[in-house]
């Protein structure tokens, strides 16, 4: 005799009754936010690189555990409250439009790499996947689309920081993966106190791992102090940055290009009476900012007259930065060494040129949004060398505005022989913006990752003189005519960063693949288990 026993669901819990306050399901949201508005603030021009940390601390708990969909959400908003107002210069004189779009999609790669660092944080240690993750996003971001927008590189909030050193021994990669590291180590520690107090135990390898994610970044750029040197290995060099400044501010001032030239040729010419005078030191070489002459001097005489009469007048080798305009062809943005006696002697083009402010991709496309984009009448074209100008016997690597950001463009300068970097720079587009000190910042970093004195010559400011060690050692006022003049350190060596290359960055990707590939088997795993489980089908006899 058999039967056969039926089995019956237990019944489901009583609907818990709602409060009626919506407020717990915007915990996160809003956290997220507020993690993206920390990282904003510890950029320049305030000095509180520091809140980096709570920063990330805040986006580790956003995202601990979330599933993948939630985490692109609370991503997109950790990224809009970051680069919405990190990027806002960007609409300072053509409106919201390009700005908001912009912020949008950088947001978009942050939301993509906070879906990573959600997939890594049940991992073993997993700060260190997620820093890992966090510099892999970067990486992509710096180099697409249309040759990539490293703005926003965690590694140049970090001008003043304590973890600074930590340029010189691996780059921005390194730089910003200590920072995001210990970030998220702060948080991996406070997790470990609130067990404890609940507990009374805890497990010996979470503290490891939480002493272990605080304690190795701050260990790593203390050890990495004496790489920052700015001793004088080649002696020094006498340099003076003209700072010209620009007739009005933003867009407009290019259509008073001849004003903007005969700036920057009166101040060299009242730092030649100033020189003989004795007020200052004669320098060794001048160096003119980016656009300081949009007059292209090989095709108009005027141009050319105005500068040989200030570069005579200081009887030195002076850097001019010119917009060639060719017959055909592209427009070059175009660094020339003007000699006093012989004229231009040799010239560099930018290699990385600004999409949609020196040359507009998707034009027809871009133009049912912003009428502004006409303002680009003619595109530019990049050049292909790298720029190493010898000033009167100083081999001055040249990185022209924009190109400060990307790691290769400063690098190969160096690589190439630069004892100095020059940076020359054009801002009055952007006004009295936050994107001067974002950008000054960018030099400070680029001087300590290679131990070069860093000169930054701008139309309109902020110009500065940086120390190798990253110090400022002069600057000027913005939209104010100036000339510094400043006995720089001159040097040779090679730091860890400049010589390995990619090599750090490289590695720390790998390491955040390997981790995105250890939660994808073991998903894999979990799945292909719960397929070969079999049924538990109750009977009896």
């Amino acid at each position: 005799m058999s039967a056969t026993i039926t089995t019956v669901d237990p019944p489901s819990p009583a609907p818990v009754p709602r409060s009626g306050r919506p407020w717990p399901r915007l915990v996160r949201p809003a956290a997220a936010v507020l993690s993206g508005l920390l990282l904003y603030a510890s950029f320049p021009p305030r000095p509180l690189w520091w809140l980096v940390l709570p920063g990330f601390a805040l986006l580790g708990w956003v995202l601990s555990a979330r599933r993948l969909r939630t985490a692109f959400g609370l991503g997109l908003l950790a990224g809009l409250g970051f680069m919405l107002p990190l990027l806002h210069w960007t609409g300072e004189e053509v409106g919201p439009v390009p700005w908001l779009a912009l912020a949008f999609a950088e947001a978009l790669f942050i939301a993509v790499g906070c879906v990573g660092i959600a997939a890594v944080s049940r991992l073993a240690y997993w700060p260190v996947w997620a820093a890992a993750v966090w510099v892999l996003d970067e990486a992509v971001r710096a180099r697409v689309p249309f040759g990539g927008f490293p703005w926003g590189k965690i590694a140049f909030g970090q001008a003043d920081s304590m973890f600074l050193p930590l340029a010189a021994l691996g780059g921005t990669p390194l730089l910003s993966f200590a920072v995001v590291l210990c970030g998220f180590g702060l948080l991996e520690a406070l997790r470990q106190v609130r067990r404890y107090r609940s507990t009374g135990t805890v497990p010996r390898a979470a503290v490891v791992a939480a002493a272990v994610t605080v304690a190795v970044p701050v260990v790593a750029a203390l050890a990495a102090l004496p790489l920052v040197d700015d001793s004088a290995e080649d002696g020094t060099a006498t340099v003076a940055a003209i700072q010209g400044n620009v007739p009005r501010l933003g867009l407009d001032f290019n259509s008073q290009r001849r004003a903007v030239l005969d700036n920057h040729a009166d101040r060299t010419e009242q730092l030649a009476r100033d020189v003989k005078a004795g007020k200052v030191a004669q320098p060794d070489f001048v160096l003119w900012p980016e656009n300081s002459s949009d007059l292209d001097p090989y095709r108009n005489p005027d141009a050319r007259e105005a500068i040989d009469r200030a570069v005579r007048a200081i009887g030195v080798p002076t850097v001019i930065g010119a917009v060639l305009a060719p017959d055909t062809g592209a427009l070059r943005n175009t660094l020339i060494e003007w000699d006093p006696d012989n004229g231009p002697v040799d010239t560099y083009d930018k290699r990385h040129i600004q999409p949609f402010g020196e040359y507009m991709p998707m034009r027809s496309f871009v133009r049912i949004f912003s009428k502004d984009v006409d303002r680009v009448q003619r595109d530019f074209g990049s050049g292909s060398k790298v720029g190493v100008f010898d000033l009167a016997g100083t081999r001055v690597g040249l990185v022209t505005c924009y190109e400060a950001a990307f790691d290769d463009a400063v690098r190969d300068t160096v690589k190439d022989g630069g004892q100095l970097i020059a940076v020359p720079s054009n801002n009055a587009t952007f006004g009295r913006s936050e994107m001067t000190y974002q950008q000054l910042a960018m030099s400070q970093v680029r001087a300590v990752e290679h131990g070069r004195s860093v000169v930054v010559p701008v139309t309109s400011g902020v110009s500065a003189v940086i120390r190798p060690d990253g110090t400022i050692v002069q600057k000027t006022e913005m939209f104010t005519p100036d000339a510094l003049v400043d006995e720089v350190p001159l040097r040779s060596s090679l730091t860890p960063a400049t010589r390995l290359g990619t090599l750090p960055e490289g590695i720390l990707a790998l390491l955040a693949v390997a981790g995105l590939g250890w939660v994808a088997v073991r998903s894999v795993r979990v799945r292909k288990d719960r397929r070969q489980e079999p049924e538990s089908v109750p009977s009896a006899t």
